[in-house]
């Protein structure tokens, strides 16, 4: 007898132990996270407010199977512990029709479900697919470089460094490529990531659909200044973004992005700087991908860390 309570006392004490290390881990979870925003889960965006269904979506279909199955869990760990002498033990029982149907039929038609909304939501959101609007897009084409991000305006002749100015309500059109590692373009607020590979273009399409300042950044590790890889998104009203695009054209103090220039630019740095540049070859954007391609046909050559052509 003195046995059993001491081994009923030990699975007593396990039990708080771990329920109080559970409590101790969602108390931090919450810690870290009240009061901060979430962009992820707080879309300002067309596709980001998708997305955001999207995930919580099927979050929601995956806790109809996993709530069950602990709440099974413990309830079958409660019931049949040794002390309790009136649990009746049936160790025959199995090949019970009904009880295998609602084993396999649930999860069969949560994976069916999951299925075609992946199927749907995968065409749906397709960062190629451009998005239907009266309003007239804003090209921007981006360059992930070591360890910054350029954007060039082909339409308005201007480029920035490390930030970017979009109008609301507007279709932005990116197109990415890099020329540094491999890196991923991320505004968690507007998009998901794509990524920007090097002698390789690819699109993704954005609409902002309030005004304020949003965080991008590159969300594959691409060396030692990864962690600082980060740009501003500035949404903004259109008329705003017009006087912003005219004013810095007009600038006679705006910097020149030549390609010389850009070689500089190119070199890894950890300068987090914003910049803007006025735009002096139009065809930048496809010179940094035609390098990787075709390299003694571009003007704009590979550089090292040093800033030597290679």
């Amino acid at each position: 007898m003195r046995k059993e309570k001491k081994r009923d006392f030990r699975r007593v004490k396990q039990i708080l132990i771990s329920g109080f290390i559970a409590v101790i881990i969602l108390g931090i979870l919450a810690f870290v996270t009240y009061g901060r925003a979430i962009p992820v889960l707080d879309p300002k965006g067309l596709i980001a407010d998708q997305e955001r269904n999207l995930i919580l979506l099927t979050f929601g279909l995956g806790l109809v199977i996993v709530i069950p199955v602990f709440i099974m869990l413990f309830s079958i760990a409660w019931r049949y512990r040794a002390s309790n002498t009136k649990a009746r033990y049936e160790p025959d029982f199995a090949n019970h029709k009904g009880i295998e149907a609602l084993w396999w039929g649930i999860p069969c038609i949560i994976i069916l479900v999951l299925g075609i909304i992946t199927a749907v939501s995968t065409h749906a959101l397709d960062p190629f697919k451009p998005i239907s609007s009266s309003v007239q897009p804003v090209k921007i084409e981006a360059v992930s470089l070591n360890w910054r991000w350029l954007f060039i305006y082909p339409d308005e002749g201007i480029a920035t460094m490390n930030y970017i100015n979009i109008p609301k309500d507007t279709p932005i059109n990116f197109m990415i490529t890099s020329d540094a590692p491999m890196n991923s373009f991320w505004i968690p607020a507007l998009a998901g990531q794509v990524y920007a590979m090097s002698g390789m273009s690819t699109q993704l399409h954005v609409m902002a659909d309030s005004t304020g300042t949003f965080t991008g950044s590159s969300a594959n590790i691409s060396g030692d200044g990864f962690a600082d890889m980060h740009f501003k998104v500035n949404s903004m009203n259109e008329a705003d973004y017009k006087t912003w695009a005219t004013n810095t054209f007009n600038s006679t103090k705006t910097t020149l992005l030549t390609d010389d220039s850009y070689k500089k630019l190119a070199v890894a740095s950890h300068d987090s700087s914003q910049q803007t540049f006025l735009l002096m070859d139009y065809s930048l954007y496809n010179e940094i991908i035609m390098k990787y391609m075709s390299p003694g046909d571009s003007k704009v050559n590979s550089v090292d860390a040093s800033g030597t052509s290679i």
